[in-house]
């Protein structure tokens, strides 16, 4: 069973999947907020996931995102842009592939931003979830606490911590409607 994380919490990701992970997937979903007359009318919300990868310095070595779908070094895969929120499940997946990323990445943010500008308010049931790829099985949840005048959140990091793996459920809102705006912000939680 899935842990659902509550903002700030930190959990070892080995622990909570039985053993060591090295194929995981970080899903993001959400729907449009029911507005309008008689709940109509809401339209479609273009939100974006982004993967930032950090170094033990913590510089910036590479950013996955709808504009770069993958990392320079193959381990960080975006599953491409989805532009209204539409569905049932995941609407944009990053899928990471531990074991290949170098020994000198200290950290992976996660963080989730509206390309046209559209404030949190006019959405719903905002989630990321971490997956173990090598059984489909859940291993944590974090719900968005997403209504709000901001257009970003940094949702979660992954984070190297005494040989081993750990996720920080973040939910820090923030101003920012791509990848490039949110870098200056992301070093507070490195």
């Amino acid at each position: 069973m899935a842990v659902n994380l509550e903002k700030g919490q930190k959990i070892s990701l080995n622990k909570e999947a039985g053993g060591e992970l090295t194929k995981i997937a970080m899903g993001l979903g959400w729907d449009v907020a029911k507005g309008g007359f008689f709940g109509f009318g809401g339209g479609s919300i273009d939100l974006d996931a982004s993967a930032f990868i950090f170094d033990q310095q913590n510089q910036l070595v590479d950013v996955v995102y709808f504009g770069q779908l993958n990392s320079k070094d193959g381990s960080v895969r975006h599953s491409g842009d989805n532009l209204t929120g539409e569905g049932d499940g995941d609407d944009e997946v990053i899928n990471v592939d531990l074991s290949r990323l170098g020994a000198n990445v200290k950290a992976l943010v996660f963080t989730v931003s509206s390309y046209r500008g559209q404030t949190f308010d006019k959405v719903n049931n905002a989630y990321c979830r971490l997956v173990n790829l090598a059984n489909n099985r859940e291993v944590a949840r974090y719900n968005l606490s997403a209504a709000g005048s901001h257009t970003a959140q940094i949702m979660a990091k992954l984070y190297r911590h005494g040989g081993e793996w750990k996720m920080h459920a973040i939910g820090e809102n923030c101003q920012g409607s791509s990848p490039d705006k949110l870098v200056p912000l992301l070093v507070n939680y490195l």
